[in-house]
């Protein structure tokens, strides 16, 4: 008699398995340093964990990015036990939420025929963003406020560019690109006059010019965490060819002087380093 074939496991059924890991990790009798954590503690780790995930994406490592992922659902859990812990929620709490908010926002999906006409993509965004609106509107706390929804713990480029957004829709913002460009160099003129000094008061147009620049990039349709982050690699990349350079002649960046390092990144920038194929 034949044997049976074998039946493939249900995808994300080893969920279990890392909550289990945890809790041991957490047990009166487990690790000294997980048991030390908060949730403020635990804080960098979401956001460095995020970050790493999105540096495999950007290499294209497949490898990595499951390695990512991994070190990023073990914060999630790491955090949703801290909470279990006080009798506030568990991660089956967390999986529902997200779920039931899935099914809710997918009526052309999930709901029942005539639930929703939307077909294209388009369609769905707008109706998710509908659905979203009227959810919103049942939290009178938070719908009392504008700004309200906008968390304070996203990453700073993209809560200013919310804030921006969020503001602009009740009008108040520029009419076009060109305000915006304008209120930024009104900013970094303010820079200028507190330079000479620095202390707080450039710490404050600081922020003021950046929150600016921020806001002509929504203007032009650029997502400016996306931007810096490109301008960043594009930075890394052009310097690793200038010291590549030097390395050819066996000196290093901190031989050489800021006139012959300029002229090696122009030759970088011309060359097409860190531009995108």
């Amino acid at each position: 008699m034949a044997a049976s074939p074998a039946v493939p496991p249900t995808p994300g059924a080893s969920l279990a398995r890392l909550v289990e890991i945890m809790d041991r990790l957490l047990a009166p009798d487990g690790c000294p340093w997980d048991r030390e954590q908060t949730l403020a503690t635990l804080r960098p780790f979401l956001v460095e964990e995020t970050y790493e995930v999105l540096d495999a994406l950007e290499r294209g490592h497949v490898g990595d990015h499951r390695e990512e992922l991994g070190d990023l659902l073990m914060q999630i859990v790491f955090q949703a036990a801290l909470r279990r812990a006080e009798g506030a929620f568990a991660i089956d709490d967390v999986v529902a939420e997200i779920c039931d908010k899935l099914v809710r926002r997918h009526p052309h999906v999930f709901g029942a025929p005539g639930d929703s006409d939307a077909k294209t993509s388009a369609e769905v965004l707008t109706q998710w963003e509908q659905i979203k609106a009227q959810e919103k509107a049942a939290k009178a706390a938070k719908a009392a406020r504008t700004l309200g929804g906008v968390m304070p713990g996203l990453p700073a480029l993209a809560r200013a560019q919310k804030l921006g957004d969020k503001a602009g829709r009740v009008g108040f913002d520029w009419g076009g690109w060109q305000g915006s460009l304008a209120k930024v160099r009104e900013e970094v003129d303010e820079v200028a006059e507190v330079a000479p000094t620095a202390g707080p008061a450039a710490h404050h147009e600081i922020g003021d010019l950046l929150f600016a620049v921020v806001n002509l990039a929504r203007k032009l349709g650029v997502d400016a965490e996306s931007a810096l982050h490109d301008a960043s690699r594009r930075f890394t990349q052009r310097f690793e060819y200038i010291e590549d350079r030097l390395g050819e002649a066996g000196r290093r960046p901190a031989d050489s002087n800021l006139e012959e390092m300029d002229a090696l990144w122009n030759a970088a920038k011309a060359a097409g380093v860190g531009v995108r194929g």
